[in-house]
């Protein structure tokens, strides 16, 4: 990790988000202190790396959602590649999926959107240093994933759904079988990945698995 410039010069910092507005009000906030320089400013995701890359920040400023390339697969690319910043999200979105998806991708910190002007600015100096930060909202999220979900977090027609994606179903058969479109389907899934904390239908059923949510015989009927 390249290391932040020295005490007498600013914190450079990079700003992706798919908003103007937001990015504008960020960089106003920062223009306003000679702590910090915003040295570029990205749209989308792959902006963000290229940006990266070229302007060499040390510290991103990192929305999630965003075209082209999401924030948690940037930030990924951006330490995989060691192009030398911290990637600190700033998002709306404070799921427990998201938030340890970004930090598994390399993030430093994750702030939410509603965070005081000032808590951001320290923040923003703890990431140049190496310190993780959390906003506290994003902190009791992975303190309540740490103590354990309940084994009947999901609702019957979920662990319904699980149970066929066990048996290897497609979202087409799931459909037919179930008397529902596979609009309806993908719209079960994405709340059973959010509520069981993984991204694919593989890793659903190993975490079903492993909840007890679903039992050998499962995949069999």
């Amino acid at each position: 990790m390249t290391e932040p410039t020295g005490s007498g010069s600013p914190i450079r910092v990079l700003i992706a988000d798919d908003h103007p507005v937001v990015r504008d009000g960020l960089r106003g906030l920062f223009a306003n202190d000679p702590a910090f320089e915003v040295v570029g400013e990205a749209a989308n995701g792959r902006e963000a790396v290229a940006r990266t890359e070229a302007f060499r920040p040390d510290v991103v400023l990192m929305d999630l959602r965003m075209p082209e390339q999401d924030g948690a697969s940037a930030t990924k690319e951006i330490v995989d590649r060691k192009l030398g910043a911290q990637v600190l999200i700033l998002t709306t979105f404070d799921t427990e999926n998201d938030v340890v998806h970004a930090i598994e991708a390399g993030a430093i910190g994750y702030l939410l959107k509603d965070t005081p002007r000032t808590e951001l600015s320290r923040a923003v100096k703890a990431a140049a240093r190496g310190d993780s930060v959390l906003s506290p909202p994003v902190a009791r999220q992975l303190m309540g994933g740490l103590r354990g979900p309940s084994p009947t977090t999901l609702s019957d027609r979920e662990l319904e759904i699980l149970r066929i994606v066990a048996r290897g179903a497609t979202n087409k058969a799931m459909a037919a079988q179930l008397f529902i479109s596979e609009a309806t389907v993908k719209t079960h899934l994405l709340h059973i990945y959010d509520k069981l904390g993984v991204n694919d239908r593989a890793a659903a059923v190993a975490t079903g698995y492993e909840r007890g949510l679903l039992s050998p015989g499962d995949a069999d009927r």
